[in-house]
């Protein structure tokens, strides 16, 4: 089937409600044995990722880049990095996936770029080349200070002084990581032309990476600083109310030209990654209507510990913010703690099970489906510039980036044997390999694999409506959502709370019809017990219940 039909046959709104696998490519499978992942050990790969039940793969960056981020420092926005392979091996890991049915999306850093890139290389030339404006520029202070108190996510100010210019250089990030200047229209255009490149070859959509970060505030006005009791200690940025570098109006108006674009690709579609001081609103509002992103995602729950009470309250807070926009919901990924951490080893499958009962679409980060824990780490092998420069109190995130273990080899399978890795394998891992699980019929990969195809085929879950239910209405610890379609609903349980002494949730009153709901077979959960007009529930379990 080529490019044209399959988009022409596509499902335009197959996202809605999708699940999407993360893939993070130095770290998946190492295919030329040099101890990094690549796009062929992808490709080889695929078979497992599409036995998931899950409807696209979501690749993190793999294009040209001297690498001090890993990938989201971009050295050429329209090449693959030689360290994973060539543009043909791009395009035979989208063939083979679309073989398989999986939808490719992968991750656009547009907000920066590499120091390295041609355009910078440029900028920083003098103040009147073609390319002089393109990034963010500004002269110092009369003391000779930066021109004002931005921070960088990694430590230190948001601006390093270049001697050629005689000026200062906004970076939100690293200093090799320099701010393009969405104010200036050539910019916005050349990124929309990296997107159709990418578009023109075969993706189906686009992760945007720090999507509020387009725009800063034109005066450089100082921004206000952040309430002591809010300031995370290991976040410099925290120190600050990020009201000036980042969410500017006219970000709206350039996602609305980014849809417009994708909206020539019928079946393609948008993510975008939203952080900040109060990031909900924000996610709310870049996905309202059908002009915008179609999907974006906070780390609300990223940061989830797995308490019910908060649980509850970021989704009531998302849900006041209006019912048109569409979530994309994740407890795990590259930059966080992994969930079974999180969440707790034992509980990764709860967690999992919460993850897919809620209205949105979601994904699965590499490994999730194992159960892999975060790796630990000895200082001398970390890797990720934010851990390196606030280590001990910070670790960094190079913890849940460790390689995928296929076996339990020494490398996992994800190496020839003998071969240093750029990651370690941390030990812990081996023993939750996927040809270990794959032997096991009870494992969690077979529990989480029925998991999502149940949740696959239910069209109540992938689009239903979603209305919460009170804290108040439910024993201590216990969450619950009702999700609905037409005259379909679907009430989901989970008991977030610890110890061994079962709740007893009464039905009554939560909705109409509960006392004749069927309950479902959950893969991995005990069946409750009704206990007349209540529902028997476990700690560490969930329920769901048919109540059509």
């Amino acid at each position: 089937m080529t490019l044209s039909q399959r988009r022409r046959d596509a499902r335009h709104d197959w996202w809605r409600g999708a699940t999407i696998y993360q893939i993070y490519p130095r770290s998946f499978m190492d295919a030329n044995g040099d101890g990094i992942g690549d796009l062929p050990g992808i490709t080889s790969r695929l078979e497992h990722v599409a036995s998931l039940h899950v409807d696209a793969i979501w690749l993190s960056p793999f294009f040209t880049s001297p690498m001090d981020d890993f990938g989201y420092d971009v050295a050429n926005y329209r090449d693959v990095d030689p360290m994973f392979g060539t543009l043909d091996d791009f395009r035979a890991l989208v063939d083979r996936a679309h073989e398989l049915g999986l939808r490719v999306i992968i991750d656009q850093v547009l907000s920066h770029s590499s120091d390295r890139h041609a355009w910078f290389q440029e900028s920083r030339q003098d103040r009147t080349n073609p390319r002089a404006d393109w990034y963010v520029w500004a002269d110092p202070e009369p003391d000779g200070n930066p021109p004002n108190n931005w921070m960088a996510a990694f430590s230190g100010r948001a601006w390093t002084f270049d001697a050629r210019r005689r000026q200062y250089y906004l970076h939100n990030f690293l200093p090799s990581q320099p701010d393009l200047n969405f104010h200036h229209p050539e910019v916005q255009q050349a990124q929309l032309d990296n997107l159709r490149f990418w578009l023109e070859l075969g993706v189906d959509g686009f992760r945007f990476d720090v999507v509020n970060y387009y725009f800063h505030d034109r005066a450089l006005t100082d921004n206000p600083p952040m309430p002591r009791e809010r300031v995370q200690p290991g976040n410099p940025q925290s120190y600050q109310f990020q009201q000036h570098n980042i969410e500017q109006a006219e970000n709206l108006a350039y996602l609305e030209r980014v849809r417009a674009l994708l909206d020539e690709y019928p079946g393609s579609t948008t993510v975008g990654e939203i952080g900040g001081n109060d990031p909900l609103p924000t996610m709310a509002a870049y996905t309202a209507g059908d002009s915008r992103l179609h999907m974006a995602y906070t780390f609300d729950l990223l940061d989830s510990t797995g308490d019910a009470r908060e649980l509850h309250e970021v989704l009531a807070r998302f849900r006041e913010l209006g019912d048109d926009t569409w979530p994309c919901w994740a407890l795990s990924n590259h930059d966080v703690e992994r969930s079974a951490s999180s969440w707790g080893q034992a509980r990764a499958l709860l967690a999992l099970t919460v993850l897919c009962s809620l209205r949105g679409s979601l994904c699965l980060y590499q490994g999730e489906e194992l159960g892999l824990p975060e790796a630990e780490l000895a200082f001398e092998d970390l890797q990720d510039p934010f851990g390196i420069n606030l280590w001990p109190e910070v670790k960094g995130r190079d913890g849940c980036r460790t390689p995928m273990v296929w076996d339990e080899t020494a490398n996992g399978g994800f190496s020839d044997h003998g071969v240093a890795t750029w990651l370690p394998v941390d030990p812990r891992h081996r023993p939750l390999a996927v040809t270990r699980q794959a032997q096991d019929t009870d494992s969690l990969l077979h529990r989480v694999r029925r998991l999502l195809k149940q949740r696959a085929g239910s069209d109540v879950l992938r689009r239903g409506d979603q209305r919460l239910i009170a804290p108040e209405a439910l024993p201590d610890g216990v969450f619950g959502v009702i999700r609905t379609l037409g005259d379909r609903r679907l009430l989901c349980l989970a008991h977030l709370g610890h110890g061994d002494t079962p709740s007893d949730i009464a039905l009554d009153g939560l909705a109409a019809g509960l006392e004749h709901g069927h309950v479902l077979d959950l893969p991995g959960m005990p069946t409750p017990q009704r206990q007349g007009g209540a529902l028997r529930l476990s700690p560490g379990a969930a329920a769901w219940l048919d109540l059509s």
